[in-house]
């Protein structure tokens, strides 16, 4: 695995590296590793972890069908670039408003 450091930014690196080893399932793995599981264990792990799978796969099947609305969209987080894709067009300048008065006097 390689993580670019960008403008010497460790702190940024390493945030990558570690929504990174997330994505691959590296911290459950590591976990699992570190001590011995047993057979029963393993059994009721893998059983949950097909009843998950099953359940996730019925779901996106219904969706698909339009038996059950769509997820929303997460919002995305204010201010951070590279998620933003909006057209960056020029402000434009409002004309000034100007009113007459007639003085009746």
């Amino acid at each position: 695995m390689r993580i670019f450091v960008k403008d010497n930014n460790i702190d940024q690196a390493l945030r990558f590296l570690k929504k990174k080893m997330q994505r691959e399932g590296m911290f459950r793995e590591m976990k699992k590793h570190t001590a011995f599981e047993k057979p029963s264990e393993r059994r009721v792990r893998e059983k949950a972890e097909a009843i998950r799978r099953a359940k996730k796969l019925a779901r996106k099947k219904m969706q698909r069908e339009g038996l059950l609305p769509m997820p929303k969209p997460k919002p995305r987080p204010p201010g951070r670039p590279g998620f933003q894709h909006v057209d960056r067009k020029p402000a434009t300048v409002a004309e000034p408003v100007t009113t007459t008065v007639n003085a009746a006097s």
